[in-house]
């Protein structure tokens, strides 16, 4: 893709670009480029690959670098057309800069109030007291043959009376999707299957099968239980992420709590304050 591609990409995805005012360049943030005189910093190169599209993240860091440079070039070549058609002092510029100024600081505060101050130990905590409070759910490890008609399921379990190999049966007769794996279906907690199959599967022993089958919307069932235990909370690892978005919402949201809780607000429209009222207090 061009870089001019890649700039027009950019600008279009980036609505939200939200320019950063620096007022003197130093050897930690030297001048990469001038447009008209304006000088383009690296600092603004990596907030420009920021917003950069995500299917930009598969680039070489060369190649992206480029084309955050091509993309701002080309902004602040048109920013500068706009000065000179004095669009920056028309009122809907005006408005719109003031509104993005109060975005830029709504997401300075979060950064420094909700997100740097989270930490490791705070979402290993959240994460111990999540399991802490989840009841272990009993989940078991089934087989099932799979079979049209009654007298078909009893003869299957005739079989296994006589000591026929039950994931073998399933291989041989079931007319299931699992019967090339022997009928396994793998561990499943209660709700997972159609009523019918778990109220006797969840009755059996480990080992055990149904001495009569199950009939279900799919058919007649024999049911072999291999395993019982008890579910096994997800690892930390596994699920650190979420849980630091958990923690960081709430966070968010005691912080806005306490924000309008001290700021006059008054929804002067009546459809909207009445919506509005109703969101709030369902937040609350």
């Amino acid at each position: 893709m061009r870089l001019s591609q890649l700039a027009a990409t950019l600008f279009l995805s980036s609505v939200t670009f939200l320019p950063v005012h620096v007022h003197a360049a130093d050897e930690a943030d030297p001048v990469v480029a001038t447009v008209a005189g304006v000088e383009i910093l690296a600092s603004e190169l990596t907030l420009a690959e920021g917003d950069l599209d995500p299917q930009f993240a598969r680039l070489p860091d060369e190649q992206r670098r480029v084309a955050a440079l091509a993309a701002v070039i080309d902004i602040k070549t048109l920013a500068r057309k706009a000065e000179t058609e004095k669009l920056d002092q028309t009122e809907e510029f005006k408005k719109l800069m003031a509104f993005q100024r109060d975005r830029a600081l709504h997401n300075a505060i979060f950064k420094s109030t909700v997100v740097d101050p989270v930490t490791d130990a705070d979402i290993k905590a959240r994460y111990e007291k999540e399991i802490a409070a989840v009841s272990p759910e009993e989940e078991i490890s089934a087989r099932h043959i799979l079979l049209k008609t009654e007298d078909e399921a009893k003869a299957v379990i005739a079989e296994l009376d006589g000591g026929k190999d039950f994931a073998e049966l399933a291989k041989e007769k079931s007319t299931g999707p699992s019967a090339a794996q022997g009928g396994d279906l793998g561990f499943f907690t209660k709700g997972r299957m159609v009523p019918e199959f778990e109220a006797v599967a969840f009755t059996l022993k480990a080992g055990e099968y149904a001495k009569e089958p199950v009939q279900t919307q799919f058919g007649w069932h024999v049911i072999k239980v291999e395993e019982r235990r008890e579910t096994a909370p997800p690892a930390f690892e596994e699920v650190a992420d979420q849980v630091r978005q958990v923690v960081m919402r709430e966070r968010y949201g005691d912080l806005i709590k306490a924000a309008r809780s001290e700021t006059e607000i008054n929804v002067l429209d009546p459809d909207l304050k009445t919506a509005y009222d109703a969101i709030s207090q369902q937040q609350q």
